[in-house]
């Protein structure tokens, strides 16, 4: 019933691995998915790409392995991953706002110790499906279209209480007190589409929903957005007992008030980044992990919950991970410099793309290591899609973004596979619409597997001097103003410029190579870039949906956190989460009847892949975002003696380090 399923869909799909963004990216990416980045530091010719042989600063000689680690860095029974820089765990609480809702916080510290309902990914077989045998409940049973019960399994918190139906009605609860402070949250869909949701018993939960859905889509995208929360953190006070808050009882009829009085208490707690590894509520996890050390410049430490109630697996004679390290670094040649002294113990760390010696042929297979033979180069590929938004309600670039001709014109200055050979080194693939081209599976349409709107300048130049722009210089200026076919259109004045500012991540070099090589090419067409810097968890926190008022002006033009969307912890790249006018992750706010009607269509019970394909097909050239192309989430250096990390790699960028072992 509705969508092929996901599994079914899978199983032509040849993925080496397996979640903002974003991060970055926002990721319900996941909203906001962020991944950690690659250092790029070639230069620029105008109009063109031009890339040399490039070196990190501080780095060696990248054209033979003679700087590598003489020995294998191994610590005891400890791994210890790199963090990228400027994306920085600050965020504990899995009810995430939305300008925390990225990678850094949910996959590598969240989720480690609080799990998700439903986990997805992880599999050889099925590297995109969900997971059942680690996920805290069964496959949801539907008694009728609009209703269905979930069973949970015999799953423990740490401070002996179970997981219950109570902890997942405390979820939905607060989620309906406080779904504007959520991340993931899509007005009108989860949880406004939920009539009720009660105990049927103690590990029995059932939901009624106010019409019939495609029963798939409400697993990959619906319940997956459920963390049960314990009955610890039902308080409003550190002395409080358990439950004593009453957001499990709470109703409408009161207006939430007690779900928001505590989420009002979790959020101070959250706040207090110095208790993080001490806290009587944080201390309570279902996962396997829990924090011993937290220091607010991102280096953590977590140890095994010995109370975790899922099966951990390694192979006898092998020793187990028992401590879990995140190292923060303040650059990537720094990251690189380490990973090559083997002497810090860095189990886990990732190569800068500038110290790649050869090209890969494929983004899904590793090329020549030069840091072999102690370290496994990885190629920690994604289902994601990268893109950046552009402001629609801007006052003063806005009208321009409105035209369609005008984002056509800026996507046909993107040369895609120009970027992904030069800058990306065959690490990458191409973002033609809001569904991913690689893995190529059945919810790709085969019309977007090429780019619709491939690069072009003088196609770019084409549409702007048809519209009524002068285009002899650049920026090319308004000459016909008006809303005719052959006009610059509503809201754009006679003289007014194309031009419009960019901010993009600092501390990702490669976002420079390749912002200046957009820059260059727009300007050919006439559209003027202002390029500019920022720390890319500052970008996620400006650019979001706005609207202009004395309190909030809206005057951000366009942002690029740098790693685009990962489809997590909505695993249906259905289009509700980005492009759905008003939900929280449209950070452009764009805004089209027609593509919410082709959505809702991909929704329904009684949806079909053609729905999928129609709704593809209208978005690629609507051009709603800036497409860009994509790239893994990390090439990773993996010491060549822990074993586990390929098979657990997992395509949505959550990380498994339970499942991961040194060998003898």
């Amino acid at each position: 019933m509705g969508i092929l399923p996901r599994r079914q869909a899978r199983e032509r799909r040849a993925l080496p691995v397996g979640r903002p963004l974003a991060g970055g990216a926002r990721q319900n990416g996941a909203p906001r998915r962020i991944r950690r980045g690659f250092a790029i530091g070639c230069a620029v010719a105008a109009g063109a790409l031009a890339v040399a042989a490039c070196s990190s600063g501080g780095s060696s000689s990248n054209n033979s392995n003679n700087s590598a680690a003489s020995t294998l860095p191994t610590n005891g029974n400890t791994v210890t991953f790199a963090e990228l820089p400027g994306f920085l765990p600050n965020f504990i609480f899995p009810f995430t706002t939305p300008a925390a809702y990225g990678t850094w916080n949910l996959d590598d510290m969240q989720e480690l110790m609080y799990r998700p309902l439903y986990w997805f990914g992880g599999t050889q077989s099925d590297p995109l499906g969900v997971n059942m045998s680690v996920s805290l409940a069964g496959q949801p049973t539907w008694t009728s279209t609009t209703s269905f019960t979930i069973t949970l399994k015999p799953y423990k918190w740490s401070n002996g209480e179970t997981v219950d139906a109570d902890d997942v009605i405390f979820w939905m609860n607060m989620y309906k007190a406080e779904k504007d402070n959520f991340g993931g949250y899509v007005p009108g869909y989860f949880p406004d589409n939920v009539t009720s949701v009660k105990a049927l018993s103690n590990t029995e939960v059932q939901f009624n929903v106010n019409k019939a859905y495609s029963q798939n889509w409400f697993l990959y995208n619906e319940l997956p957005q459920i963390t049960p929360m314990p009955a610890a953190w039902d308080v409003t006070s550190l002395t409080a007992a358990p439950g004593s808050g009453g957001c499990v009882t709470d109703t409408a009829k009161d207006k939430w008030a007690k779900c928001t009085a505590v989420y009002k208490f979790l959020m101070a707690q959250n706040s207090d980044l110095s208790t993080y590894a001490t806290s009587k509520i944080w201390g309570v996890v279902d996962g396997p992990w829990k924090l011993s050390a937290f220091n607010a410049d991102g280096a953590l430490t977590m140890v095994h919950n010995p109370d975790y109630s899922g099966t951990i697996s390694i192979p006898a004679g092998h020793k187990e991970i028992t401590e879990f390290k995140e190292a923060p670094f303040a650059s990537d040649p720094a990251e690189y410099n380490e990973i090559k002294s083997g002497t810090t113990g860095v189990q886990v760390g990732y190569i800068p793309l500038e110290d790649i010696t050869q090209s890969t042929t494929s983004a899904t297979t590793a090329g020549p290591n030069p840091l072999s033979p102690n370290y496994t180069l990885i190629p920690w590929d994604q289902y994601s899609v990268s893109y950046f938004p552009i402001n629609f309600n801007n006052p003063t670039v806005g009208p321009m973004f409105s035209q369609l001709y005008f984002r056509q014109a800026i996507e046909e200055s993107v040369d895609q596979p120009a970027i992904i050979k030069n800058v990306f080194h065959g690490y990458g693939w191409l973002t033609t619409n809001g569904v991913p081209t690689l893995p190529a599976g059945s919810e790709l349409s085969p019309k977007e597997a090429t780019s619709p709107l491939p690069y072009s300048i003088s196609n770019a130049k084409a549409l702007l001097t048809s519209h009524g722009w002068d285009t002899s210089t650049s920026p090319a200026t308004c000459q016909s103003p008006g809303t005719g076919a052959n006009q610059c259109g509503a809201g754009i004045a006679k003289g007014a410029k194309a031009e419009f500012d960019v901010k993009y991540a600092s501390g990702l070099a490669f976002l420079t190579t390749e912002f200046n090589a957009f820059q260059s090419s727009a300007s050919q067409a006439g559209i003027q870039i202002n390029l500019s810097q920022e720390a890319g968890q500052e970008i996620t926190a400006q650019d979001i949906a706005c609207t202009p008022s004395k309190a909030t002006p809206c005057n951000w033009d366009a942002g690029d956190w740098g790693p685009g969307w990962v489809y997590a912890p909505d695993f249906l790249p259905t289009g509700e989460d980005l492009f759905l006018t008003g939900s929280v992750a449209n950070y452009g706010s764009y805004n089209s009847a027609e593509n919410n009607a082709l959505i809702e269509k991909t929704l329904s019970s009684g949806s079909t892949i053609q729905d999928m394909y129609n709704w593809e097909n209208y978005l690629a050239t609507q051009v709603p975002v800036i497409w860009m192309p994509e790239y893994p989430l990390e090439v990773l250096e993996v010491s060549s003696n822990l074993q586990g990390v390929s098979q657990s790699l997992n395509s949505y960028s959550f990380i498994n380090p339970e499942d991961w072992y040194y060998s003898n």
